[in-house]
């Protein structure tokens, strides 16, 4: 399966968005998933199983539970591909910061001041 394949699905980004906190039960995982899609356990393990299956997801037990994690290597080749496209979103937003930048340094000088004081 493809990463956007498996990154397609919601309930899989949001499996992977409660995993970026760190390591969770598959038991938690699953009581978050079901109140918030509103689907069986069986369906989040399944979705677990997808995660897992594609190496976008650790399983290790500890004791009677299965501690999941997320494993960025899929991540990173996700990252990767989507470098040859930075370029239509980098520029606009290193400009928003300097515009923003600006309206935060205008809001600091005195009002009429329309340039920065230089030391005397």
């Amino acid at each position: 399966m493809h990463a956007f394949d498996v990154l397609g699905d919601p309930v899989r980004r949001r499996i992977l968005e409660l995993l970026a906190r760190g390591e969770q039960t598959a038991g938690a995982l699953g009581a978050t998933v079901q109140q918030e899609f509103g689907i069986s356990q069986p369906a989040v393990s399944q979705h677990l199983r997808v995660l897992r299956e594609n190496g976008f997801t650790t399983v290790r037990p500890e004791g009677t539970r299965r501690l999941y994690a997320v494993d960025p290597g899929p991540l990173r080749q996700v990252d990767e591909w989507l470098a040859g496209f930075r370029r239509f979103w980098t520029p606009p937003l290193e400009a928003l910061a300097t515009e923003l930048a600006r309206g935060r340094r205008e809001r600091r000088l005195p009002a009429g001041d329309t340039e920065e004081r230089t030391p005397s």
